[in-house]
Parts: structure tokens; sequence; C-alpha cells
């Protein structure tokens, strides 16, 4: 099987949205969540997160299929209503787009 992420490079869909009074950042493929009191925290929580993931799976050359895996159905609802130009209801959208994996630090392997 063709994995569209590995460990030296990939792309990766997030989502900076606000929902109620707390703003997230979603990483859809890697299932990632974090939360914060501006949608620039949550950018910048999100990204660290990523680069921690991306690190912690180098180091123990974890197999592609944890760099791969299916978003949850909310968060892949919102990521084609976004492609799509549609309003998303009870939600602010901060940010939306790709992180380039291969151009983060990469770990010692």
């Amino acid at each position: 099987m063709k994995y569209k992420n590995t460990l030296q490079k990939g792309n990766v869909r997030f989502i900076i949205f606000r929902e109620q009074k707390a703003w997230y950042g979603i990483c859809l493929e890697f299932n990632i969540v974090e939360a914060g009191d501006t949608p620039q925290e949550a950018m910048v929580l999100l990204y660290e997160a990523v680069e921690g993931y991306l690190e912690s799976a180098r180091k123990v050359k974890a197999r592609p299929g944890i760099l791969n895996q299916a978003a949850d159905e909310e968060y892949e609802k919102m990521w084609e209503d976004l492609q799509q130009r549609k309003n998303i209801r009870a939600k602010e959208v901060f940010s939306f787009g790709n992180i380039n994996t291969s151009k983060m630090t990469l770990a010692a392997v």
C-alpha cells in the first residue's frame, strides 16, 4: 500500500476554528487536536504538536499508518465544506490549509 505521508515527507491538513469561547487547531491525518485562548495560540500549539508527533514517529521508526490516519468524520466534513467555500454553522474558522511535513525539522534517526 502506498501512503501519502512517510517519515521523510508528507502533507497534512489543518483547520483552526472557534467553538463557543475556545479556539481549536486540528491536524486531520494525525488526529491531533489542540486548544487555545486565541487562534494564534491554537495554531502554535498545533504546529508544535505536529512537530513532536513527527519527531517521535521518526525516533521509533514508526510504520506510515500512524501518519495517514482516517480523520474524525466531523472534521472531514468541515474540511470538505471549507474546500467548497460553504459556511460552517456555529464555528468561526480562522485558517485552514496544509502543512508540508518534509519542511519540518528532521530528527536524527
